[in-house]
């Protein structure tokens, strides 16, 4: 078969910046009358891997299908298009998706006109991608997480042209504020307000593979949040891959993340969450907003990484130990209620056992009432790969351990915190093992009801009973 190369990722065009506001698109595209004709009768399948951001992704790649009256197929064996969206932030995501592709071969040898594509962040690694494509002739598109709005134009090539098509491009300006509409969920909702990064830190692939840091325009996002009111939605999340720099790349600096929180805030929709926001980008205002509005959820993921500031300066956190500390200070002055919850890398190259310990003490001060910890994973092409690490699997295995017991010890000491409190569930499913209704309070914890499934999809009171640490039992007080 054949291979059309638009475009291949180029991590070192990736890094490049360019000063302005973004170009505006729209991403409703119609469909030319060959592909509505190829797509009659045909299934679609895709598979999503990493942050909310490809959920969102994935979402939005669904609509597209949806468009074109395809079926959303059960399985992969039933499926004419498969689609990976794949994540990039650690190894294990990688081998996971290799391990996917190597399934499909018998698949792809049964039906000679099955596309399978790769998308997400994993097709902006170029070295990697060209082993994968080497090795997996049957991987037959492959597009980047600026090129979804092409989709239509990817799969013709691929039909027409019976041909591998390759289309990730690395440098991008552009945002495209509307796509046709998708969602996984009926009452809760993903909504971007911005795309990519410009803070490169050093273990982070994510300003490479998503680019340069573009915002939304506040009335589009605010629009987009009154039509999901409108359509019943309780929840929305507003998305960015450093979502409180959001406005930071317009010429009118009045339109910050505090502005647009506040507006979103006025549509009045019942509950308001975000992420994941960057400690560096905080300003107080932000924590005025939160304060000012109940429907901003008193719960907030705010990723530390490193309580040293030494290691936090190898990893170009631009803060220190002691200013993470002021900035949780400083919101909880505001949100005295707040749930905090965040990130922590351990065994970063040279990272020292008194670096560590200061991890584990600023743990125990702040009392997260969770955390995702992980081992350092390097990143082809980023910085931090290429510094020289000293440290035994033995030692990094050890310290997680240790972490892992000290996060758990004061998620259990917040959790039994909560017992014979009331809070409000948002019931948005059935937990088929025990038959509870579920939902996440307005702190982020996931309680379990023993009650009707009319309330899915409803607010309402609950009285806090038993904790499990990272979930918990309750019984309704308001019926």
């Amino acid at each position: 078969m054949k291979e059309k190369v638009i475009s291949w990722p180029d991590q070192k065009k990736a890094g490049m910046r360019k000063k302005g506001e973004a170009i505006r698109l729209s991403g409703n595209i119609v469909p030319s009358s060959f592909l509505c004709d190829w797509a009659k009768g045909k299934k679609y399948f895709i598979k999503t891997y990493g942050c909310q951001a490809n959920v969102r992704d994935s979402e939005i790649l669904t609509a597209y299908f949806n468009l074109l009256n395809m079926e959303l197929a059960d399985n992969e064996a039933s499926a004419d298009i498969i689609i990976f969206n794949t994540c990039a932030i650690r190894e294990h995501a990688e081998t996971r998706i290799r391990g996917e592709l190597g399934r499909l071969k018998p698949l792809s040898r049964q039906n000679p006109d099955l596309i399978i594509g790769l998308c997400g962040c994993m097709a902006h690694e170029s070295e990697p991608l060209k082993d994968l494509v080497a090795t997996n002739k049957h991987l037959n598109l492959v597009f980047g997480t600026h090129n979804i709005h092409e989709i239509y134009s990817l799969i013709e090539n691929c039909v027409k042209e019976k041909a591998r098509v390759f289309n990730v491009t690395s440098t991008v300006d552009t945002v495209v504020e509307e796509y046709p509409e998708a969602r996984f969920d009926t009452y809760k909702a993903f909504v971007n307000i911005m795309y990519g990064c410009d803070k490169f830190c050093t273990y982070c692939i994510v300003p490479y593979t998503r680019g340069q840091q573009r915002s939304r325009k506040v009335e589009c996002v605010v629009e987009e949040v009154k039509r999901l009111k409108e359509k019943g939605f309780m929840e929305v999340t507003l998305l960015g891959q450093n979502v409180n720099a959001y406005g930071l790349d317009f010429d009118n600096q009045e339109y910050d993340f505090a502005y647009l929180l506040e507006q979103v805030a006025l549509t009045g929709i019942p509950r308001i969450r975000f992420t994941s926001p960057h400690p560096a980008d905080f300003k107080e205002n932000v924590f005025k907003v939160m304060a000012k509005y109940k429907n901003i959820m008193p719960a907030l993921h705010l990723p530390m990484q490193s309580g040293s500031t030494n290691v936090l300066n190898k990893m170009n956190r631009r803060y220190s130990r002691e200013e993470y500390i002021n900035l949780v200070k400083m919101l909880r002055s505001y949100v005295s209620d707040v749930r905090l919850t965040t990130d922590i890398i351990v065994a970063f190259p040279t990272e020292t056992e008194e670096d560590f310990l200061e991890t584990l003490s600023i743990v125990k001060e702040l009392h997260f009432a969770s955390a995702y910890t992980f081992i350092y994973s390097p990143r082809v092409g980023t910085p931090a790969s290429r510094m020289v690490d000293n440290l035994t699997p033995e030692i990094k295995q050890d310290r997680f351990n240790r972490l892992a017991k000290v996060v758990d010890e004061e998620a259990t000491i917040d959790g039994k915190k909560c017992v014979n409190s009331i809070v409000e569930v948002l019931f948005d499913s059935i937990d088929d093992v025990i038959g509870f209704i579920k939902g996440y309070d307005e702190y982020n914890r996931l309680v379990h009801v023993k009650a009707d499934p009319s309330l899915i999809g409803k607010i309402k009171k609950v009285k806090i009973i038993e904790s499990h640490t990272y979930s918990y039992i309750g019984e309704l007080i308001e019926k």
